[in-house]
């Protein structure tokens, strides 16, 4: 039997408003200003960066890679944040670029949901498709928090995490819209 994955297109439209400001849309998505950011030369501080969004992709498909593979493996992960820290320098090859990327996600589940919850985690961590598009590694760290008597809350019910960090929370047997 043979499958046939049909292609998915992201297009984006990105315009340069001049200085080192700039516009990005997506149809039927809301738009972003985007700027270089403030650690370059006439950079400026308040706005997402083309390198924010990068590491924003990546924790972002971790985490909603996670909540699907959870969902499908029945693994009851009541929770997900998830903090990324992108590093700069000068690489290998002698450019300047991103050299590593680092992920720490702090899950939590029902007492005994440790090891599938964990699984769901590995298997995330391989089918995140951002990480698998990009030359540089990501290193993902997990820690496993079983909860005490707290009610799962639904994927409705999200909640915005701390800066630089990507929150989920997906109540076991509840369909993700992933």
């Amino acid at each position: 039997m043979v499958t046939v994955m049909k292609e998915m297109q992201f297009p984006v439209s990105v315009r340069w408003r001049g200085g080192r400001l700039a516009h990005a849309d997506a149809r039927d998505k809301d738009s972003l200003e985007l700027a270089t950011p403030p650690e370059f030369r006439g950079g400026l501080a308040g706005y997402w960066s083309p390198e924010d969004l990068l590491i924003a992709a990546t924790a972002s498909c971790f985490a909603l890679t996670l909540a699907a593979v959870a969902e499908r493996m029945d693994a009851p992960l009541l929770d997900a944040t998830v903090s990324a820290t992108g590093h700069m320098s000068r690489r290998d090859d002698g450019r300047f670029g991103f050299t590593v990327i680092e992920l720490d996600a702090v899950l939590e589940t029902v007492a005994g949901g440790e090891d599938a919850v964990a699984a769901a985690a590995a298997e995330a961590e391989d089918r995140c498709l951002v990480s698998r598009a990009l030359e540089v590694p990501v290193h993902v760290a997990v820690q496993v928090k079983p909860v005490a008597d707290r009610p799962a809350t639904s994927l409705g019910d999200q909640s915005a995490g701390g800066s630089g960090s990507t929150r989920i929370r997906w109540a076991p047997g509840e369909k993700s819209r992933i």
